[in-house]
């Protein structure tokens, strides 16, 4: 990605903040139109030598050129910050990613599906017991066995969570791998897996169009409702 691609967005965004009408964006609450001052090319070299990998170029190019973290989908772009001299992503769900293994490939494939479809067959229903309190032991077992497939680290090696949007709801964006630089939605904790984001052509989606079809909406939807105010 060349420079050029995210010359203005801060100011956009600035401008976008100071519409009556932006308060109403979803995940206003969250991020407040905050932005984290951008980083420097110091700082990102630090970051990449101690996780081990460059970052995808939309990625740093955001890091460099926008912000660190702030204003962005849903509740916000988590924030990168150092902390005690060493560099993590803050928000709900961040340390879901494995910092020590963010060199190491993103995997093809998720957990086996035939292991996932036994697995919810066998999932207990509050129906089939006459005690709630046995239900809520044979439920909390089997989520146990539930979240050890889902939830294995090495599920999501190669990646980081880069915002939430509620309820347990995420999207990562992966580092590592075949399918590095893109975006990819996190339904497990509605019993469903990783899959990646894809535009109305089932084109993966990457940082960089995941932000921008974010700000475009926000920008047209806070300048409807202005004018319809």
């Amino acid at each position: 990605m060349v420079d050029q691609d995210w010359a203005g967005v801060r100011k956009r965004i600035v401008r976008l903040s100071m519409l009556p009408a932006s308060q109403k964006v979803f995940g206003t609450l969250g991020h407040g139109w905050r932005l984290e001052d951008p980083l420097g090319e110091d700082d990102i070299v630090e970051l990449e030598a101690q996780i081990g990998v460059r970052l995808p170029s939309e990625y740093r190019d955001f890091l460099a050129l926008v912000a660190a973290g702030g204003a962005g989908p849903s509740y916000g772009v988590f924030p990168v910050r150092r902390v005690q001299g060493r560099w993590r992503w803050e928000g709900d769900g961040a340390d879901l990613a494995d910092l020590s293994r963010l060199a190491e490939p993103f995997p093809d494939k998720g957990p086996d599906p035939q292991v996932l479809e036994r697995l919810l067959a066998e999932r207990p229903e509050e129906e089939d017991f006459e005690e709630i309190e046995n239900f809520d032991t044979a439920i909390d077992a089997w989520d146990e066995r539930w979240e050890s497939v889902m939830f294995a680290p090495e599920r999501t090696t190669g990646a980081i969570v880069i915002c939430h949007h509620g309820c347990a709801q995420r999207d990562w964006l992966v580092l590592s791998g075949s399918h590095r630089g893109t975006m990819w939605s996190d339904p497990r904790a509605d019993d469903a897996d990783l899959e990646p984001l894809a535009d109305a052509e089932g084109k993966p989606l990457t940082f960089s169009r995941w932000f921008t079809d974010w700000l475009d909406k926000a920008e047209h939807d806070a300048g409807q409702r202005s004018v319809g105010s």
